[in-house]
């Protein structure tokens, strides 16, 4: 494996960086690791997780600031988690915090890989699965 096989981080552009990482922090559970106004970074096993102010993201790479329309289609985060059992917990809990399914109930699927989806307050989708 080559060097940039090392470790793969996941950075996310938002609207409303307080609601995103309330979402994040106190819905699924990840613990921030710095703060600071336009960025944030969250601690996680493997890689990692970040968010960046949309807006002051493009004017800080002087490019022109567009605001996103509904789902996020452009991409989406995928979190593992160790069992099918966990599968079948993670879902039971995010949806007594009232977070909606996009695909109803965990399915198994013909590859073996047991999953739902979800979608954060942006819209961008996330998998939860085993």
């Amino acid at each position: 494996m080559g060097i940039l096989s090392n470790s793969v981080h996941t950075g996310l552009f938002v609207e409303d960086i307080e609601k995103m990482v309330t979402f994040y922090r106190d819905i699924l559970g990840y613990e921030t690791d710095w703060e600071g106004g336009q960025f944030v970074s969250f601690k996680v096993k493997d890689g990692g997780l970040f968010m960046f102010d949309r807006k002051q993201f493009a004017e800080a790479m002087n490019q022109p600031y567009y605001s996103p329309m509904g789902f996020n289609l452009t991409m989406q985060i995928g979190i593992g988690v160790p069992t099918k059992d966990d599968v079948d917990r993670e879902y039971e809990r995010l949806m007594k915090l009232g977070v909606k399914s996009l695909t109803g109930e965990p399915v198994t699927q013909p590859w073996g890989q047991r999953n739902f989806w979800i979608a954060d307050p942006e819209g961008n989708y996330i998998e939860i699965g085993c």
